[in-house]
């Protein structure tokens, strides 16, 4: 065989093992996806530390669901739909009897917020119960409030009529009023008093900052909302934020959670507006 004859031959083995290579894809290893849902109040500062989590464990996504809310995230958790629940709320006798566990992990701040047009700063208790019971209807430029309200049963509504007897009154009396705007979710709710003018809403400061959400957030009674204001225990309106597994949760579920109560998670939540708690 020649020199040229070889080179021929070694060119068309070369094609032919491209050929092959072309029609033989790679194998990549599988990705493995935790799954988690819960709060929408705590779903933007979650996802903060979800992409941290990822930078750092490659092969590892962490997938945030829309908001369930926390009874719908913990009846997931426990059916197996998702790995991993975030609830505002803890556990019922009966959830835990069927394997659920919580632990708390952080607080933040439940908020007045206002559309970013809207020239007011503060609000009082006193305000607040003459709003929503429909006596006062403007603001002090003459424009008009628009409420923007939750579910009776959801926890922002318990919160707010919690404030006072009479702000109790006030919030029944503005859910009984026609027309008036009730958003299901954290995060319509938000979206609602961002783009409405004139408009009144409650969001948790975290859910505010790490969704960099426009809109502007009130003082009450005298108090900024921050992380430091609820340590201190100054500023009276804070929302827990729970995580909950099941004994059946992947280890890739439980390790994300312990993420979460690390240094590292921890730093994290507190720069978006959460108060940890817990495991330390």
């Amino acid at each position: 065989m020649t020199l040229k004859q070889g080179m021929r031959l070694s060119m068309t083995i070369m094609g032919l093992m491209l050929a092959a290579g072309a029609v033989c894809p790679v194998t990549v290893p599988a990705e493995t996806v935790v799954k988690i849902g819960g709060t929408g109040s705590a779903l933007g500062s979650m996802m903060r530390v979800a992409e941290a989590y990822e930078k750092s464990h490659p092969g590892i996504r962490i997938r945030i669901m829309p908001s369930l809310g926390s009874t719908g995230a913990v009846k997931a958790v426990l059916g197996g739909g998702i790995d991993l629940a975030i609830a505002s709320i803890p556990l019922t006798d009966t959830e835990r009897q069927q394997g659920a566990v919580e632990v708390e992990y952080a607080r933040s701040p439940f908020a007045f917020i206002t559309n970013a047009k809207v020239d007011k700063t503060a609000v009082t208790t006193r305000e607040l119960e003459d709003i929503y019971s429909g006596r006062k209807s403007t603001w002090p430029d003459g424009s008009r409030i628009r409420l923007i309200l939750r579910p009776e049963k959801d926890m922002d509504s318990r919160l707010l009529r919690g404030i006072s007897p009479a702000m109790d009154q006030a919030v029944k009396a503005a859910m009984a009023r026609p027309g008036m705007v009730i958003a299901i979710t954290n995060q319509e709710s938000t979206a609602a008093v961002a783009r409405t003018p004139g408009a009144l809403g409650g969001a948790t400061l975290t859910e505010v900052i790490s969704e960099k959400q426009p809109v502007n957030i009130l003082s009450f009674n005298g108090v900024q909302p921050s992380v430091k204001a609820i340590t201190d225990r100054s500023y009276p309106l804070v929302k827990p934020f729970y995580l909950v597994t099941t004994p059946k949760a992947p280890a890739e579920a439980r390790q994300f959670a312990k993420f979460v109560l690390s240094p590292a998670g921890r730093k994290i939540l507190t720069k978006n507006g959460c108060l940890t708690v817990g495991v330390k």
